[in-house]
């Protein structure tokens, strides 16, 4: 190993060796775990998945009577004074009655143009409205937390080659002192390379400060403590450049969740505008009633008056209620839910080329990722043997500084470039199987 190949692997061992405490590692899989049963969102989509299953569980009573009882007991203290043609008075002040009632209603509807189906069936609809929107939201949350999780291992890989370029400025400095010392050089040399030393320095702390901030985004995705950042990632991020847009695009259209979403809901205003015709037929019902009446009296006001009075009986029988005029209220809200099923289907078929354009630019992106991360991993490989020959010129005397600080620019950007591309194409390799629906196995 070369004198400066050395210099850098010390360098890194103490640059990392102050952060390399024991650290819980946190892989993919359980990030995306935790985000599963934590999500906030994901949280919020199932208790409206579970607000709408709950409504459908009743939907049958739709079909059953309905029955009501009610019961009162009132007392009452009446005075009357008469006197009568014949010249005879009554008086009977403070004559106490009390009374009774109670009564059993049943109200069955035998048919209501068929609303109470569409009803029930719209109840179903919502329910299966809730579960996809619980899918989408869960599709969603995995690929932002498989963004956020790797953002921060682009973040850690952006730290190591700081540390590389740390490495090489270390060795300038040692090197412009050393002929600085030797009169092999002036002093501006030295003084370039601390200066470009301790740039790098800064920009090292700086990058430690952005991996915690992106922890923290994490965090927030996996629903735990901010203070919860005790914890390392994998600094790898692994690609897979074998997706064709074939076999992506196949049957996206009943895999795509935002579709699913979209179509379902056309299906729910589709029975609204069903549950609105119902509003033209005549409603037929069957009606029973069981009554209880009892009053006591104190005194009789005269003798014909019962002072005790008791019916009770029951009663049964068939009604309509036959639409004929209500301000148009019916044709309004029939017409409304026309309207809104025009809409909900011109919504449907925006989506669909919204995620026929994403799936399309997301491929892009995909294809040309692939062949940028080819072309840096060779940028970088040469850019890092160009720094090497010019550390080593610099040291025998026949380069300048000046030439080192370019070579050393230059594999600055390809690691960054190349940092970049693997992030890029992972996300854009998530994009795509977010488009699909294909995140949530």
């Amino acid at each position: 190993m070369t004198l400066t190949g050395k210099i850098f692997t010390g360098l890194l061992f103490t640059l990392f060796a102050s952060g390399a405490q024991a650290q819980r590692v946190l892989t993919l899989e359980q990030a995306i775990d935790l985000g599963l049963k934590n999500n906030y969102d994901i949280r919020m989509a199932r208790t409206d998945a579970d607000i709408a299953a709950n409504d459908f569980d009743y939907a049958n009573f739709a079909f059953a009577p309905r029955v009501n009882a009610t019961a009162a007991k009132t007392w009452s203290r009446t005075a009357t004074k008469q006197e009568f043609g014949n010249g005879n008075k009554r008086d009977t002040s403070g004559l106490k009655n009390q009374q009774l009632q109670a009564a059993v209603n049943l109200n069955w509807t035998l048919f209501d143009g068929l609303k109470m189906f569409a009803t029930r069936q719209r109840f179903q609809a919502i329910e299966i409205l809730g579960e996809l929107n619980v899918k989408n939201q869960v599709e969603n949350t995995i690929a932002n937390i498989i963004n956020s999780y790797y953002n921060i291992a682009q973040q850690k890989q952006q730290l190591r080659a700081l540390a590389e370029q740390m490495s090489i400025s270390d060795e300038r400095v040692k090197l412009s002192d050393a002929k600085f010392q030797t009169g092999l050089a002036p002093k501006t040399d030295y003084l370039q390379a601390k200066v470009d030393y301790n740039a790098q320095r800064a920009m090292w702390l700086r990058q430690q400060t952005v991996i915690e901030q992106s922890k923290a985004g994490l965090n927030q995705l996996l629903a735990i403590a901010d203070e919860s950042t005790n914890y390392d990632v994998l600094d790898t991020i692994p690609v897979d450049l074998g997706l064709v847009f074939g076999d992506i695009i196949a049957n996206i259209r009943n895999t795509n969740p935002q579709l699913q979403v979209a179509r379902q809901n056309v299906e729910i205003s589709r029975l609204t505008v069903k549950e609105r015709k119902g509003d033209f037929f005549p409603v037929l019902s069957f009606n029973s009633a069981y009554n209880f009446n009892e009053s006591r009296a104190s005194a009789a006001v005269n003798q014909f008056s019962p002072v005790f009075n008791q019916t009770r009986g029951l009663n049964y029988g068939f009604s309509a209620t036959i639409p004929i005029f209500n301000g148009l209220n019916a044709h309004r809200e029939l017409k409304n839910a026309k309207l809104n099923l025009a809409y909900q289907q011109l919504a449907l078929e925006n989506q669909q080329s919204q995620v026929d354009l994403l799936l399309k630019n997301a491929f892009k992106d995909y294809e040309y990722y692939k062949m940028a991360l080819t072309l840096e991993e060779e940028s970088v490989e040469l850019a890092r043997e160009n720094t090497m020959v010019a550390l080593e010129r610099f040291r025998e005397g026949v380069s300048t500084t000046l030439e080192v600080k370019e070579a050393q620019q230059s594999l600055e950007l390809a690691m960054y470039r190349l940092i970049q591309a693997r992030y890029n194409t992972k996300v854009a390799e998530t994009e795509l199987m977010r488009l699909k629906g294909g995140l949530l196995k």
